[in-house]
């Protein structure tokens, strides 16, 4: 005796395990945020990492891809944003490492929030190119 698999059920198993494996991928960036970073020159970018965002005694992770240029930091969802920090930032930002993991602080008070990761390679110098980023603010608060 033969089991005979229905197709609407197969095909709702195929379409929920197509998009399963679709919401894991987010990096795709749209052509205009991706020529305004490449513009800057991107000297990082991971996508599909897994992120801790803390904000306040609040946590969640949150699947997302990062890209770092001379002058921005972006954490992102296939182009949504979830954190930027760019040249026109007047936020405090900075960057700590602890092993493998690198975490991105900024703001202050109630608008204060974290998001840390573990890098894909080279803990070290991405904490040094988040850092360089950071810099390159005009914020007179990252200038140390």
């Amino acid at each position: 005796m033969t089991l005979a698999v229905r197709p609407p059920v197969a095909a709702a198993a195929l379409v929920a395990r197509i998009a399963l494996g679709c919401a894991q991928e987010t990096g795709h960036l749209d052509a205009d945020q991706d020529q305004r970073l490449a513009a800057q020159g991107i000297t990082r970018r991971a996508n599909n990492l897994m992120f801790r965002h803390t904000r306040g005694a609040r946590w969640e992770n949150r699947r997302a891809s990062i890209v770092v240029s001379h002058g921005t930091i972006l954490i992102h969802r296939n182009g949504e944003v979830e954190f930027l920090f760019e040249p026109r930032s007047r936020r405090f930002c900075e960057v700590h490492r602890d092993r493998e993991r690198v975490r991105i602080s900024a703001g202050s008070g109630h608008s204060a929030e974290a998001w840390s990761f573990d890098a894909p390679d080279d803990p070290q110098g991405w904490t040094k190119d988040i850092r360089s980023a950071i810099r390159a603010t005009r914020s007179a608060r990252n200038s140390r």
